[in-house]
């Protein structure tokens, strides 16, 4: 239950962080010869780069369970996707509005018209474009897309990996293509921010860094690692397992501890009758445990 009242948290704060104006950075005139490439739409529109990070591997989730049907599988495969996205876009944004940096198409952006209005001290620009387009034309650094893209598929590509039981040291590349294969798809969405003039290259490595290393965070605080003999169930799982273990083994020691004591009773109402009182301890199981216990 809290896991999900930090993940509500997560979204509003994420939420709050699009609200507020990001940091203007200074732009000169001078530093405007890199900020002219042209204002294009977007190759990966913004609605679908859930679909892509989120949707899907929930959908691969959803399969895995309907075949191996362990809830605790889906609940913590889900659990961790989200908090890997949703993480990674509370420190992707927040970087964002700290930074401010202009997009590569800040320019058109800035002046729509094409006609240049800076500072006559600062050389500042002075833009008067629309409001909307200019906010978003100072969250360049670093790229949204892409970190979220890297942390929802990022996180499939780990738990692929486990289920597939990527490091058998058998050697089948067919294994490794399909857990390379979510990193793939990531980077052309990566690649798309670029190719569209929506970011600088440096803002899409960041991304990806950003979106990876949370995802590995994640998975690895459900999951155990890939190598690992146990990689295919998540950590609560085998909690559980053992819960469970521990619970039936008190219920037989409780079961022989009743056993134990109406054997004493037994023998000391036979040694009444004979008008002396000798408690003895007439389970052979039980000697065997405390002889064991005594070696």
């Amino acid at each position: 239950m809290y896991d999900w009242i930090i993940l509500i948290l997560l979204a509003v704060t994420d939420g709050l962080l699009n609200i507020i104006e990001p940091f203007h950075r200074f732009v000169g005139k001078d530093m405007m010869t890199d900020l002219r490439y042209p204002l294009k739409g977007n190759t990966i529109p913004f609605w679908a780069v859930p679909i892509i990070a989120i949707i899907l591997p929930i959908v691969i989730f959803v399969g895995i369970y309907f075949k191996k049907k362990n809830v605790y599988d889906l609940h913590h495969a889900i659990l961790g996707l989200l908090f890997s996205v949703l993480i990674t876009a509370v420190i992707t944004d927040a970087i964002k509005d700290g930074v401010g940096r202009p997009r590569p198409d800040f320019f058109w952006r800035c002046f729509p018209d094409g006609k240049e209005v800076y500072d006559n001290v600062t050389t500042d620009v002075i833009c008067h474009g629309q409001k909307s387009v200019i906010k978003e034309g100072h969250k360049s650094f670093p790229s949204g897309h892409t970190s979220w893209s890297f942390a929802g598929l990022g996180f499939l590509s780990w738990y692929l990996a486990g289920k597939i039981n990527l490091f058998d040291h058998r050697g089948h590349v067919a294994k490794l293509c399909l857990v390379v294969l979510p990193l793939l798809l990531a980077a052309l969405i990566a690649i798309s921010r670029v190719d569209d003039y929506w970011h600088h290259w440096q803002d899409v490595f960041a991304g990806g860094l950003i979106g990876s290393v949370v995802a590995s965070f994640c998975y690895l605080q459900f999951f155990p690692p890939p190598y690992d003999v146990d990689a295919f169930w998540p950590h609560a799982y085998f909690r559980e397992l053992l819960d469970e273990q521990s619970t039936n083994q008190g219920a037989n020691n409780t079961g022989s501890f009743n056993m134990r004591r109406t054997e004493i009773e037994t023998v000391y109402v036979s040694s009444q009758s004979r008008n002396r009182t000798q408690l003895r301890d007439t389970s052979p199981i039980l000697d065997s445990m405390e002889s064991g216990l005594r070696q």
